[in-house]
């Protein structure tokens, strides 16, 4: 078995430490980057991102408005990859939830299930959301205050912990294990970690047999308020989150 070939540090931008193989695993941009620049000039002439439905069925949720106003930019990805048949194809991911809708025809889907999310965060976000109203009429500093604020504090973590675990995540070992089952231990697993671009489409790759050639994600919309993302600039898979996850999805595809 011959040894792959190293892939320059230039042209990666989806990786990660895996635990198992005691190594870090990547996968370069490829023609991905072409395909991303292709999706920029969609977005750009649409003006939406349900470019793929007709005008008249357009949700105007998903108007490019909403990346170039408050809500500010959003990472978006492609993945070049090639089929059990070998044929080749690309698929679009855009990170989290774009204007607070999970799925949108043409992109691939959360690696959650969102009607588990919803039933699991529903009633639970109404109830902290009531707690945080009954704080603002109290009096900063007071035991009350004090004690309601820890109260929201707990229930909060509680709930993040079992959102967690109905994160299903596989790799190309044709293993799955939950998000808590992946990180090191002693590391924390921050809000969000599994919403990026990058484990969506390895995510999508993975229960549909396709093997990814490469994967490029890029920033599109209004700058951030730091300054550290701009409008169609390529940026590397984000260390505090999908570094802690893409070395196992990464694990077992031949690159």
């Amino acid at each position: 078995m011959t040894k792959p070939e190293k892939i320059p540090k230039t042209d990666i931008l989806c990786s990660g430490y895996c635990a198992r193989c005691e190594t870090v695993h990547a996968l370069g941009l490829n023609d991905a980057r072409e395909q991303s620049l292709l999706l920029m000039q969609k977005l750009d002439q649409a003006g939406r991102i349900d470019f793929t439905v007709p005008s008249s069925e357009a949700d105007p949720a998903l108007s490019t408005d909403y990346v170039f106003g408050k809500a500010l930019g959003q990472m978006f990805g492609a993945m070049t990859y090639v089929n059990s048949d070998n044929e080749q194809g690309v698929a679009y991911a855009f990170s989290g939830q774009y204007n607070a809708i999970w799925e949108v025809d043409g992109w691939v889907p959360p690696i959650v299930d969102t009607l588990e999310f919803k039933d699991l965060t529903q009633n639970k976000a109404l109830e902290i959301m009531a707690i945080s109203a009954e704080m603002e009429d109290l009096t900063k500093g007071s035991d009350k205050h004090a004690e309601l604020g820890l109260l929201r504090k707990t229930m909060s973590r509680a709930l993040m912990d079992k959102i967690r675990y109905i994160y299903k995540l596989p790799n190309f070992r044709g293993e799955t294990r939950v998000l808590p089952e992946i990180p090191p231990l002693g590391k924390g697993i921050p809000a969000g970690t599994g919403d990026c671009c990058a484990p969506k489409l390895l995510n999508f790759a993975a229960l549909n047999n396709l093997t990814p050639l490469g994967i490029a994600e890029f920033y599109y919309g209004k700058e951030n308020k730091s300054g550290t993302k701009q409008h169609k600039t390529f940026y590397p898979s984000c260390k505090d989150k999908c570094s802690l996850i893409l070395g196992y999805m990464l694990c077992g595809l031949q690159t």
